[in-house]
């Protein structure tokens, strides 16, 4: 077992590895928004299925039970893929490693694309939402990238690719269905996967050829389990992601049962398109992340929790009116987006050697908090209705505020700052 003083002095290599990385690599605006794209564009296949499985169904001969498993597999290969893929960030040069991510789910969606039985189908889709965590990798590796003092904006921004991702999935693969079919969506998809490949191959810096830390693979995974045992703000903060994407399940999974009956009977297009209001959250993303470059974490958490259980009292009335609906999804969005970005600013922050272990390992807690929004969201719709929904999503909500009042006062919910310039090959821990 390493002592303390070596563990410092390897995360301190670590640190001055990165740090001399990034003034090498000129993280440049554009090169932002590419990670941004790419982001977006991965995590889509998560949840491009989701409008599509009454067609599917039909083409293949699937019963709705079978049918239903299509989402479930894909989510099911998501979580493994954070638990066993993402982590190899740590060990494997970034740059290789999420070009054969993107390359092999080039041919997932390949496969998807030309399922002509369950089988192949369902196995297309458990090895898409495997390979899509490449998402988690690029969000590691841009922060990485970036300086300390301009990391939150950094992160904001790429993690606002990946909310116009999600949001704008499944209106984009309604429309694309309705014109060519549900197999053109994963053609289309596989065909921007193995471009993006080729962009970021030339575009991303070549690491030097000693990886960030040594360790085995089953060290590797061991080692998450370590860090959640030993930080107190990476426990807070999976928690506080945990109830936050709770809460944003809760309404995305249960709205289209409401908005497709009475009063409203509206079209799954219709219904798609509520996503365009949500990447209002976008908006959020990056606002949120400078927030956080300026010391402003803990002040910034508590308004989004806030806002965020606000959001229901308008929701409760989407019955009534659509505009009551519009005001609390932009609210809902910004407020959990907000609190996403600066958890993974903060988390980051701990251990930049460890960061996609970290990232990694707060998402498996996202998709926790995201299945168990989405179960009970929709069983209580089916028992007692849209005001039983609103109060459960009101519930995770008031809950993650609580917890944020509990802890706000302690010093372990904030990461300390880091005050540095470009040219200095280490920072200076700044709190306050």
């Amino acid at each position: 077992m390493p002592s303390n003083g070596e563990a410092v002095t390897r995360r301190n290599e670590a640190r001055s590895r990165e740090d001399s990385e990034g003034s090498a690599f000129v993280l440049s605006r554009g090169v932002v928004m590419l990670f941004a794209v790419a982001c977006g564009a991965a995590v889509a296949n998560v949840y491009f299925s989701q409008p599509l499985l009454v067609t599917m169904g039909h083409d293949l001969a699937m019963s709705p039970a079978l049918v239903g498993s299509v989402v479930t597999l894909t989510q099911v290969g998501y979580g493994l893929g954070l638990l066993f893929l993402v982590p190899l960030g740590d060990v494997a040069d970034r740059r290789r490693l999420i070009v054969a991510q993107l390359l092999l789910l080039g041919v997932a969606l390949t496969v998807v694309a030309a399922a002509h039985t369950p089988a192949i189908l369902l196995a297309g889709m458990a090895a898409t939402g495997f390979l899509a965590v490449v998402t988690q990798t690029l969000v590691a590796f841009a922060a990485s990238l970036a300086p300390p003092a301009g990391r939150g904006r950094v992160v904001g921004l790429v993690t606002s690719g990946v909310v116009i991702g999600i949001l704008l999935a499944r209106t984009a693969s309604g429309l694309m269905a309705d014109l060519a079919g549900w197999r053109s969506v994963y053609l289309a998809s596989a065909s921007l996967t193995a471009l993006l490949a080729l962009v970021l191959s030339r575009v991303l810096p070549r690491h030097s050829a000693a990886p960030p830390t040594t360790l085995r693979y089953g060290q590797l995974l061991r080692s998450t389990i370590t860090l959640f045992a030993r930080e107190r703000l990476l426990r807070l903060r999976a928690l506080f992601g945990l109830l936050v994407f709770a809460a944003f399940s809760t309404l995305w999974s249960s709205v289209a049962l409401l908005l497709s009956a009475a009063p409203y009977f509206l079209p799954h297009s219709a219904i798609g398109a509520l996503g365009l209001i949500g990447v209002a959250g976008a908006l959020a993303a990056t606002v949120a992340g400078r927030l956080n470059d300026r010391g402003l974490s803990r002040r910034t958490t508590g308004i989004a929790l806030a806002l965020l259980a606000a959001s229901w009292l308008p929701l409760a009335f989407t019955r009534g009116s659509l505009w009551a609906l519009i005001v609390g999804v932009i609210l809902l969005d910004l407020a959990v987006q907000a609190v996403h970005v600066t958890n993974q600013t903060l988390i980051y922050a701990l251990h930049p050697d460890a960061g996609s272990r970290l990232i990694g390992g707060y998402m498996v807690f996202y998709s926790i908090g995201s299945a168990t929004g989405a179960l009970a969201a929709t069983s209580l719709y089916a028992v007692a209705g849209w005001g039983a929904v609103c109060a459960l999503g009101a519930a995770f909500s008031c809950l993650g505020l609580g917890l944020w009042a509990f802890t706000r006062r302690s010093t372990f919910d904030v990461a300390p700052r880091t005050k540095c310039t470009p040219r200095e090959s280490s920072c200076e821990p700044e709190h306050g």
